[in-house]
């Protein structure tokens, strides 16, 4: 039985690519340059002697594996080239080459699956027997392979090796391939874990570094690291009123605080802070890990981080993994760019220690009532230990806290001792220093929460935030005088009967009429337990206090005193009958009797004389806002007050009066000083409203009320002074509003329910108590402000009444040293109106009618009953 040849080539394959085939011969395996290999030594080769049955489809579409790389199949006699089958399928395009083995020299899963296990190979002893068609297969065992068998003929060639092995029965041998050791696959897998534990280490540092380089320090800090309270003083500029804010933060230097209290901070936050690098990597991955997982806050951040936390912005307290891992770069950042200096001098101004104290300055005012520079080095580590709790510090009282508290000190003072900043001895004598109990009162009872409240709203008007009020650090300079507001509370202290209903409000303010200042008022009595300012929120009806309004618009509008108007009552104005105080019949009188008396017919008829029109423009220029009037711009009772006023607005209002018909608007702010910046000072420039002329005519009517008119209790005993009262409808609202030439001030008082006021020992009349009030208040103003007498200027026409006599005081009231400008007085009006030719009432321009009022007044006397007869109260008008 003689070796088959074995043909490696194209010369195979018959010339038109059919199926047939042809004997290689050896030109043509000369031709190829191939050679033939015979394996003679090897008994089992004989198993290969019998040609391949060309019957299995399988045998010649799946191709053997070689050891390591693909092989291909030896074209053996009716089987077809591997390269011919691999072409066929390149140009079908529906045969993709399968990769034959892998690395590992392990059978590839789809090929097994494709081809069927081989024979058995045949024993030695069954040589002589034919072998099946498939029991052998042909391999390539390429000559690079460093696996192929080193006894192969010459480099380059090829052999034959088996498709079955002895030693793997039905098995196709891995000839040429050592078998693999375990301690080979060890290696291996330990090789990839050690890939996967590189790229594990790997990544995080560096994404560290890429995460450090994108991080910038925040080029500026949070609102709240600088806060600082704003301070509100009265008008000395040095007086402090409040400070405001939520909170009290006082900036110092680093220098300012004792060694001491220093170190007692670092032992209590952060004992490796002079040589750390600013962040602690286990208190940060602790915390990192209590945020991923939900747990509890966890602390260890270095003195470094909550400072980074708290000072800077773009950093806030919310608790995420990406907000601490900011605070960590910012934090290493800042530690190589500031000194330990000054990273602890911003720790501690920015702070919180409790009691609403924000830094270690103020929360040395606000535990032990004093500057850092006097704390004991135990109240320095009290405060060090209040950290961590403070609300546990800033209340003892609080189960548990003292024990707790007791403990932390302690804890700072042995971390003192192992810093050496104290010695053994040192501690020794240190006790645990309890602070004093925190004050509860508001810094803003009395009248204080009044007076920052009116400075805020000026403010906001002027266009701060309440970020800047609140936090800005502003210096803000009132107008307010510290000696009338106690003059302004005291006058309506002393005057108040005891017993007087809590609904009953009084408001008073006193204004500079020369610039528009208010340097004093009274709105309650006290902020803490009544918000509602009585003197700048309340409004009410303004009663026959608005009367000079319409006297200024009639003298604008070409009248004068001598102009003569219908008094008598009742009168029917738009349907209403309207009527005077005790319908009094006062007949025909003139402007200067209409304003002593308070005439409300003489009024309506002056009213509808100059026109309605006027008479808001009028009031609208002296300060009274026009959505007030418009309600009431038609309604013939405008004159006699039936628009809401503020206490404010009425002062303002007579200011115009006082300062000769320039209005000046109110205001309670002289500067503003923000932090670095120059004062910003505050001036209201004057507006003229009426004519010198016309504000000193009616300045003279009012006078007559004070002298011997409705508002005879405001008489000052040493210069004149002028005003006018008002009262509403049932004793409603009370007032009086007056000036002298430098101060004007307004009184009202009114219940909380708008109910008619009952008062005890006091008539419902806007001359009694309302006047004894504004009288007790300039006579106190005058002495702190030391007020030399001035007189009034002269009236373009001296008159006195006319149609009725002027009724003189029983007791006159001591007159300015001064000359006080007299005239003849005009028996003849100089611009007579004629009564009507049937008066009603019946009266006539002789006499006064009606009856005083039932009730009594405290005091007798003839001023008493020319009060209850002309105290003007208006009947039958609505609200």
């Amino acid at each position: 039985m003689s070796d088959k040849p074995v043909n490696n080539g194209d010369a195979n394959r018959s010339a038109d690519g059919g199926g047939s085939r042809r004997e290689p011969d050896e030109d043509a395996a000369a031709t190829r340059g191939d050679e033939v290999t015979e394996n003679t030594n090897d008994p089992e080769d004989t198993a290969h002697d019998t040609p391949v049955s060309d019957a299995d489809p399988a045998a010649e579409e799946t191709p053997v594996r070689g050891a390591a790389t693909t092989a291909r199949d030896i074209p053996v006699a009716g089987m077809r080239d591997a390269d011919d089958e691999r072409d066929e399928a390149a140009r079908n395009d529906d045969t993709p080459e399968r990769d034959l083995a892998d690395d590992d020299g392990e059978k590839d899963d789809d090929a097994t699956a494709a081809t069927p296990p081989p024979a058995d190979t045949p024993s030695p002893e069954s040589t002589d027997e034919p072998a099946p068609a498939d029991a052998t297969k042909p391999v390539i065992i390429p000559p690079e392979d460093d696996k192929a068998d080193e006894d192969a003929d010459e480099p380059g060639g090829v052999r034959l090796a088996a498709a079955a092995s002895k030693d793997a029965p039905g098995k196709p041998a891995k000839a040429g391939k050592k078998t693999k050791k375990p301690q080979d696959r060890r290696i291996k897998y330990a090789r990839r874990a050690a890939y996967v534990l590189g790229v594990l280490v790997l990544l995080p540092i560096i994404g560290f570094i890429v995460v450090y380089l994108m991080t910038p320090v925040p080029s500026s800090a949070q609102p709240t690291a600088k806060a600082q309270q704003s301070v509100f003083y009265y008008n000395d500029g040095k007086t402090v009123i409040a400070r405001t804010g939520d909170f009290d933060r006082r900036p110092i230097d680093l220098k300012a605080v004792p060694p001491q209290v220093r170190d007692a901070v670092i032992s209590a936050e952060n004992r490796s802070f002079y040589s750390d690098s600013g962040v602690s990597v286990k208190g940060s991955a602790r915390a990192v890990w209590a945020t991923l997982t939900g747990g509890s806050m966890q602390g260890g951040s270095t003195i470094t981080q909550q400072m980074v936390r708290n000072y800077y912005s773009g950093l806030s307290q919310q608790r995420t993994a990406g907000r601490k891992l900011k605070e960590i770069m910012v934090a290493l950042k800042v530690s190589r760019e500031k000194n330990k200096d000054w990273i602890l001098q911003q720790y501690l101004n920015t702070i919180y220690f409790g009691r609403e104290a924000y830094g270690i300055e103020s929360a040395a005012q606000a535990y032990y009532g004093k500057d850092v520079q006097e704390l004991t080095p135990a109240e320095g580590a009290y405060l060090a230990a209040a950290i961590q709790v403070p609300t546990y510090a800033g209340d003892l009282t609080i189960p548990g806290a003292q024990g707790y508290m007791q403990a932390r000190w302690q804890y700072v003072v042995s971390g003192m001792v192992q810093m050496g900043a104290i010695s053994q001895q040192q501690a020794a004598t240190m006790k645990f220093p309890p602070p004093a109990k925190q004050k509860q009162k508001s810094i803003y009872a009395g009248d204080k929460g009044y007076m920052v409240s009116q400075a805020k709203a000026e403010l906001r008007r002027m266009g701060y935030t309440d970020n800047q009020i609140n936090m800005g650090g502003l210096k803000v300079r009132t107008t307010f005088d510290k000696d009338l507001m106690a003059a302004a509370r005291q006058a309506v202290k002393q005057n108040m009967p005891s017993g007087t209903s809590k609904k009953i409000l009084t408001g008073l303010v006193s204004i500079d009429p020369d610039n528009g200042e208010i340097n004093a008022f009274y709105g309650g009595k006290d902020y803490v337990d009544q918000q509602f300012n009585n003197a700048f929120d309340a409004k009410v009806q303004a009663g026959s206090g608005f009367k000079p309004y319409v006297l200024a618009a009639a003298l604008a509008d070409g009248e004068s005193l001598n102009t003569y108007v219908d008094g008598s009552s009742p009168q029917t104005f738009a349907g209403v009958a309207l009527h005077n105080d005790a319908n009094e019949n006062f007949g025909m009188v003139n402007l200067v009797t209409a304003t002593q008396d308070s005439i409300n017919t003489a009024y309506l008829n002056l009213g509808q004389k100059v026109g309605l029109g006027k008479v808001v423009s009028m009031a609208e220029k002296a300060g009274i806002p026009a959505a007030q009037l418009e309600p009431h711009k038609d309604a013939a009772t405008l004159p006699l007050g039936v628009a809401d006023v503020t206490v404010e607005q009425q002062a303002a209002g007579y200011a115009t009066f006082a300062s000769e018909g320039v209005y000046h608007a109110p205001h309670v702010i002289r500067s503003v000083t923000a932090p670095g910046s120059k004062p910003r000072k505050v001036s209201e420039p004057g507006k003229r409203v009426f004519s010198t002329t016309v504000a000193r005519d009616a300045t003279y009517a009012m006078q007559k009320v004070v002298d011997a008119g409705t508002g005879t209790n405001a008489g000052l005993p040493d210069r004149n002074a002028a005003g006018k009262t008002g009262t509403t409808s049932d004793g409603k609202q009370l007032w009086f509003n007056g000036f002298i030439p430098q101060l004007t001030a307004s009184v009202g008082i009114f219940r909380s329910d708008n109910k008619p006021l009952v008062i005890p020992g006091y008539s419902s009349y806007g001359g009694d108590l309302p006047a004894r009030i504004w009288r007790s208040y300039v006579v106190q103003a005058d002495q702190a402000l030391h007020l030399q007498p001035k007189s009034f200027g002269a009236p373009s026409v001296y008159t006195g009444g006319g149609g009725r006599s002027t009724t003189v005081p029983v007791n006159p009231r001591p007159r300015p040293t001064g000359s006080r400008p007299s005239g003849p007085p005009t028996s003849v009006p100089t611009d007579p109106v004629p009564p009507p030719v049937d008066p009603p009432g019946g009266g006539n321009g002789g006499g006064g009618g009606g009856e005083p009022p039932t009730d009594p007044p405290p005091t007798g006397g003839t001023q008493q009953r020319s009060l209850q007869r002309h105290g003007h109260r208006i009947h039958n008008l609505s609200g």
